[in-house]
């Protein structure tokens, strides 16, 4: 039995875990396999900490987004608003520009009409002038105009009493 190297083997081993056990060596492992776990578990938490907070974050971030896109359709919307009025003021002055242009032209159009129709009454009534002189001249008599005279005297003179 003692000669046989498999009770060696079994001494060197049971002495092996003795030394083991003397050393508590198991609890070391033990300790520093606890150790791991709490390690382990530490960085799970974190972990959790860590998303948690990346999904808040993303909330928030959708959130704002939301919000973004919502004061971006809201600032559309009151420049659409803002340009239907300004299109509408403009339109506005631009009728009321040509209304004004249409009657100052029409203004000057009657005043060069009537400036036309005194100007062909004056030439008119100069042509009637010549015309009358000539045929007063051609057709009267001295003594006929004498006559005329005196009696444009009379006529004047009943007329002013």
């Amino acid at each position: 039995m003692f000669a046989s190297p498999d009770f060696w083997v079994l001494i060197s081993f049971l002495m092996f875990i003795g030394l083991l056990v003397y050393y508590k060596v198991p609890g070391m492992i033990g300790g520093l396999l606890d150790k791991r776990a709490a390690d382990i578990a530490a960085e799970l938490d974190e972990a959790r900490r860590l998303r948690e907070e990346a999904q808040q974050l993303l909330a928030s971030y959708q959130r704002k987004q939301r919000e973004a896109m919502k004061e971006a359709e809201d600032i559309v919307a009151q420049a659409k608003v803002e340009a239907e009025n300004l299109a509408r003021e403009i339109r506005a002055n631009m009728e009321a520009q040509v209304e004004r242009r249409t009657r100052l032209a029409e203004d000057k159009i009657a005043q060069a009409e009537s400036q036309a129709l005194s100007e062909v009454r004056a030439t008119a009534a100069n042509v009637a002038i010549g015309a009358a002189r000539k045929v007063i001249a051609d057709k009267v008599t001295a003594a006929e105009d004498e006559k005329l005279v005196e009696r444009s005297i009379a006529d004047l003179a009943s007329k002013l009493h």
